[in-house]
Parts: structure tokens; C-alpha cells; sequence
């Protein structure tokens, strides 16, 4: 059936939030063209090349209870495509590499008590049972921690664990943050299921995005890859959304859907009413920098290091090479080193070369089988806005989807009040959001 009278939408924005929303209004029969700066799609799902292998750009995987996520997979034909394995887990902490990755190990720990671990093991099963996330985002996660799981507890487990996801931010969150994370680790077991099971789909992210910007084009979504926005505006008479592009183009559209995060969405909507641009530069994020090391062999098989030392360059070790299958990296090694920062820390600025000799220091540190001579690629990725921190009483200070433009809409990370940023909470997010414009004129 043609769209052409159909009301002309635009989503800015070709990472999984925005194409799954242009994926999901087309279905409801409006024209949909989706813009894109970079050359590729799909954003912090993108893929790239390290050395000869071709992965995803920052690390995902897929839980076996990711209902959201796995449904669109089956719709793009590829949930059967999709490899599952058991993951590991290793703690690095006074100098020496830990394995907990079950009950026997954990009770082991040399660094906690036998007391220690076992109101631990409270904590973790109180906040997986807890329904009320409004009130736990009243409490900052320090004091929630603290409380539950005894002061030793925190100051050797949870700080160092904290520090490394938020840096100092951690004071300014809410133990909402804390909640979602073990809320969505517990969810294969409220649902049934014996234990949760890690996957990726066999090729990354890269044969995702193949395969969703193939249906997106069967659909009849105008696909504008490597075509910067500058300025989104409305129309003077009140009718339609002024896009203006890098290259001085300016397209008219009747709905304009911003998918970039909040300060940047401020950025490019500098007509919003003062109030709109105030709630949007109130959202606090977190950035990363994120290297992406190609090894002759894999490490030790753990999927993720936590890591409990202080000094280290990054903030944990994720072994992609342990979880999804050999072949796909030639029986070498893949491993991500993440660093979460503020979007100001100074190590943005900092050049690969540095950062390399910095992170690859801390990886013999902690893997000392990580020689220089063992590393075949090294590879940095910088993103200044990924993910908002859950702050004290968030919820109520949200940024409105609707604007006071007439068909100015933002639908970014910053809508996301209840859960982590990944990415079946962002399908999940661009699913609602259709909903909520299938009945806009």
C-alpha cells in the first residue's frame, strides 16, 4: 500500500533506538526517512574492524529473557541465528585474579568474610525481589548498599565496583541503579528459567544492522546515512519541522523524531522554550572511551573481570572471545577495555598512541600473559553521552517526548527511567514510543 499522502516523518539518529522507531512507524504506514551522521548505521551497536576481524564497535550481548529484543530479532529472521553460552566471571583484587563464578567459588573470595559474603548474597536477593523502583530512586546507592550489605561489605566490594561504572558520580545516584542491574540479571529466573544464558548473533552487530537496514529499505524508509543535522526548527506558520544539514540542505518534514541524547538534542533544538532546554541540560551523563584489543589467544575465559584495585586505566575487562564462539576471531582473542568517564574528563583528549600504552600496561596488570608481542590490534572508540545517570528523584525530572514545537519529538536514553541502558531496553523504548505516536496526525 503507498504512503505517499501519509504524513512525512523523520528520525533522527540510525542507532538502534532510531531504527527500530522508522522500522516500527512505517509498519503504521507513515513515510519515514531516517538521518544519520556517520557514513554507517547503527550507532553504539555499529561494527568496525580490529585488525582482520570485523565486530561490534562496543560490547553487547543478548539475555535469553531480552523478550523485546529477541522478538525483533525473529522479525528480522535472525533470532535462530543467535549462539548461547554459560559465562564466567573473574574478580581482580589485591593483585591476583579470582574466579566467582558460582555459589562454591564466591563462598571462597578471600577478599570478603564468610559474613561478608553471605549478607551479599541478602543484598543481591532483596533487590531482585524489590517491585517499588520509585522509592529506590530516592535513596542514594551508597547508603542503600551500606545498609544492607554492612560497611566492609561496600567499602570492599561495592565502592571499588561502583567507582569503576560512575566514577565519583556514584555519590549523586540512586539505588534505583543498583536495582536495575541485578533486575534485569534475575530475570530468566522470575520467569522460569533455570539460569540466564548470554548470546550474540553469529557476525555481531554488524549482520544486525545487514539485515535491518535491508528490511527498513523493503518498507520504503528513506535511509540518509553520513548526513549531519545542524539545526532542528519549526516552521514559521506552525505547520512542519524544519531540518537544516551540514551541507546547507534544508528538508521540511510534518514530525521530526530527535533520537541524540539529551544536551545534544538541546543543541541541535535551540528554539525549544527555555524551560525545555533547562530539563534537558539537567540530565547528567556518562561518557566512554572504550579500546577494543585483538590478541594472538584468548585470556582466561572469563566474559567479564570486575576489577577491585585501584590505578587501573579502564574500569573492566570484557573477554567478547569467551562467549561468542571461537571461529568468529580465528581462535584469537577479543577484548574490550571500557572506561567510564564524565563527557569533560581530560582523557578524551588524550591520543590513541597514549591511551594504548596506558591501557595495555593495565591489561598485563591484571592478564600478565597480555604481552605487547601478543597484541595483533589495538583500537579506541570515544563517545562523550552514553549513558544518563540515575540520580536522586530522576524519574521527575524526565524531558518531555512531546514539544513545544508542533511535531518536534525527542525519544533518547534519557526515557529510559526504570532499567540499564542496553539494548533491549532501548527497543523497548522505541517500541513505546511508536505506540504512543500511532493515533499523531
Amino acid at each position: 500500500m503507498s504512503n505517499e499522502s501519509a504524513p512525512h516523518w523523520a528520525v533522527i539518529g540510525a542507532g538502534m533506538l532510531g531504527m527500530t522507531l522508522a522500522h516500527r512507524l512505517a509498519q503504521q504506514g507513515k513515510k519515514v526517512t531516517l538521518i544519520e551522521a556517520a557514513p554507517t548505521l547503527g550507532g553504539m551497536a555499529g561494527a568496525w574492524h580490529i585488525g582482520d576481524v570485523q565486530w561490534d564497535r562496543y560490547y553487547h550481548v543478548t539475555l535469553l529473557s531480552d523478550s523485546r529484543l529477541r522478538r525483533l530479532l525473529d522479525e528480522l529472521d535472525l533470532d535462530k541465528e543467535l549462539e548461547w553460552a554459560e559465562t564466567r566471571t573473574g574478580v581482580f583484587a589485591e593483585g591476583q585474579l579470582h574466579s566467582v563464578s558460582n555459589t562454591l567459588e564466591m563462598l571462597r573470595f578471600p577478599v570478603l568474610r564468610m559474613t561478608d559474603i553471605a549478607r551479599l548474597g541478602a543484598t543481591i536477593i532483596r533487590a531482585s525481589r524489590i517491585t517499588d523502583w520509585q522509592a529506590m530512586e530516592e535513596i542514594p546507592v551508597a547508603q542503600w548498599l551500606t545498609r544492607w550489605s554492612g560497611r566492609h561489605t561496600f567499602e570492599r566490594f561495592w565502592l571499588p565496583l561502583l567507582r569503576s561504572k560512575l566514577g565519583d558520580a556514584y555519590t549523586d545516584t540512586s539505588a534505583a541503579f543498583i536495582w536495575a542491574t541485578i533486575q534485569r540479571l534475575y530475570a530468566a529466573r522470575r520467569s522460569g528459567m533455570k539460569k540466564e544464558m548470554f548470546g550474540t548473533v553469529a557476525g555481531g552487530y554488524a549482520r544486525v544492522m545487514e539485515r535491518f537496514a535491508e528490511r527498513l529499505n523493503a518498507e520504503g524508509v528513506t535511509l540518509r546515512p553520513g548526513q549531519p543535522v545542524s539545526r532542528v526548527e519549526g516552521e514559521a506558520d506552525g505547520r512542519g519541522v524544519r531540518v537544516s544539514q551540514g551541507d546547507g540542505s534544508v528538508h521540511r518534514f510534518d514530525h521530526v523524531v530527535v533520537t541524540a541524547a539529551a544536551p545534544v538534542a538541546a543543541r541541535l533544538c535551540p528554539t525549544l522554550a527555555a524551560s525545555e532546554l533547562e530539563t534537558l541540560g539537567r540530565v547528567r551523563y556518562l561518557g566512554i572511551v572504550c579500546a577494543s584489543v585483538l590478541l594472538d589467544k584468548p585470556l582466561a575465559g572469563f566474559y567479564v573481570t570486575n576489577l577491585l584495585d585501584p590505578g587501573l586505566p579502564f574500569t573492566g575487562v570484557i573477554e567478547m572471545s569467551a562467549m561468542a564462539q571461537a571461529r568468529h576471531f580465528g581462535g584469537r582473542g577479543l577484548v574490550y577495555l571500557p572506561r567510564y568517564v564524565a563527557p569533560d574528563d581530560p582523557i578524551f583528549e588524550a591520543s590513541d598512541a597514549d591511551l594504548e600504552s596506558q591501557f595495555l600496561d593495565g591489561l598485563a596488570r591484571v592478564y600478565p600473559q597480555a604481552t605487547r608481542q601478543s597484541v595483533q590490534a589495538f583500537k579506541v572508540s570515544r563517545l562523550r553521552h552514553v549513558m544518563p545517570l540515575p540520580t536522586i528523584g530522576y524519574s521527575r525530572h524526565v524531558p518531555p517526548i512531546d514539544t513545544t514545537i508542533p511535531g518536534l519529538h525527542l525519544v533518547n536514553s534519557a526515557h529510559i527511567v526504570n532499567g540499564t541502558l542496553n539494548v533491549n531496553e532501548t527497543v523497548q523504548l522505541a517500541e513505546s514510543a511508536a505506540q504512543r505516536f500511532a493515533t499523531t496526525p
